[in-house]
């Protein structure tokens, strides 16, 4: 079977989400398949090119992984003719730049998000790309979680009737640094990093309520941050200027409401780190990562209100719990064999850079609302 090649430059690859995800469990578990195949037959085979600013852990990479291709210099790779995709899973403060020289060089997008420090930078982006005729995509990974890939199976089948709220709940207790090393990186606390926890999560929550359930009209949030002093990787404190918890109210077409609390200030008393519950007048839902349960209107029980006795029913005991009915494979991977198709295909794709733009919208716009302490209207973005 014929094999084509495709050069992709990876930056980023050296920070957890890069390689684990991008180049591991989705590049190059697209090579241990033997390729992604083509309608033609033919078989497409990723050839990453590693790029980051650490010579030395690039070369370790690459050595792993049995990888010929890596540098320190972005315009070099970007030269390269055999390159025909960036991807970006760099800090948020130096992306646009290296999209925008991208871009310059005729190479299709592909990126990790929020795609920009700010909308005005977001949108030029999409516009950039839309004028040089290449093709883009934002990584929307939670889309594919199968927890959720349930609950839009759900809502395509119409078993919530009317959907009437959202309820979200994400985030984990990540240690402060001094007595035990934090699970993010320092940078995520410093807004001068592109760090806070509302540029972060308000993308993400954008595409997952305007892909399975309905745009975003109007936001309403509260943006704090919780722990002010955190110890870095090499153990010295330093000041969080960046947000930690982030509450929010989104108000969607259909007058749905939802609600997401977004936190790494908290313990987790749930089953899974991020949870969704969906009421709808024929019935709610519960989907985290990767199960989801429901009750239809004609199980649902008939709580009574009494305080003066101790609650005797078994309340998650009355749900049931929605069937796999398919493999799920790793979500990054699909996504990234979907922008391939794209690219090569010409397959239709609709995760671009307009729908990062409209993610960076919501974050910024829910980052106003909280300084402002009102509710804003999410305006249409213009092409």
């Amino acid at each position: 079977m014929d094999r084509r090649t495709i050069g992709i430059v990876l930056n980023g690859v050296t920070g957890r989400m890069g390689y684990r995800q991008h180049l591991v469990r989705s590049l190059l578990a697209i090579r241990e398949g033997g390729g992604l195949p083509l309608r033609d037959g033919t078989l497409l085979w990723p050839e990453p090119i590693l790029v980051g600013r650490d010579d030395a852990r690039l070369r370790a990479i690459a050595d792993r992984h049995g990888l010929t291709e890596w540098t320190t210099d972005l315009g070099a790779a970007l030269a390269r003719p055999d390159v025909e995709i960036y991807f970006d899973a760099q800090v948020t403060n130096v992306r646009e730049k290296a999209i925008r020289a991208a871009v310059a060089a005729g190479k299709h997008i592909y990126t990790e998000k929020p795609t920009a420090g700010d909308l005005a930078g977001a949108v030029e982006l999409a516009r950039l790309a839309d004028a040089a005729g290449v093709k883009h995509g934002v990584v929307q990974d939670k889309l594919f979680l199968p927890g959720l890939r349930k609950l839009d199976r759900l809502v395509k089948g119409g078993f919530f009737g009317r959907i009437l709220s959202i309820r979200g709940e994400f985030g984990y207790w990540v240690f402060e640094g001094d007595w035990q090393p934090a699970q993010r990186p320092s940078w995520n606390y410093r807004t001068a990093d592109g760090g806070g926890i509302t540029v972060d999560m308000f993308p993400h929550w954008h595409y997952v309520l305007e892909q399975i359930f309905a745009p975003v009209r109007a936001v309403t949030a509260h943006v704090t941050t919780h722990i002010p002093r955190r110890w870095d990787e090499s153990g010295q404190p330093y000041e969080a200027t960046a947000d930690d918890a982030a509450y929010g109210i989104f108000e969607l077409d259909g007058g749905v409401v939802a609600q997401i609390n977004s936190s790494w200030a908290v313990r987790v008393y749930r089953d899974e780190l991020v949870e969704f519950q969906v009421d709808g007048t024929e019935g709610s839902a519960v989907a985290g990562l990767r199960n989801c349960r429901i009750q239809h209107r004609s199980t649902t029980p008939k709580p009574v209100w009494n305080p003066d006795l101790p609650a005797t029913e078994q309340f998650r005991e009355q749900w049931q719990v929605v069937p796999d009915n398919e493999e799920f494979r790793n979500g990054f991977q699909e996504q990234w064999e979907l922008f391939l198709r794209h690219v090569v295909e010409d397959e239709p794709y609709t995760w671009d850079l307009w729908a990062g733009a409209r993610g960076v919208q919501l974050a910024e716009l829910g980052a106003q609302a909280a300084r402002e302490g009102r509710r804003i209207e999410v305006p249409e973005l213009g092409a």
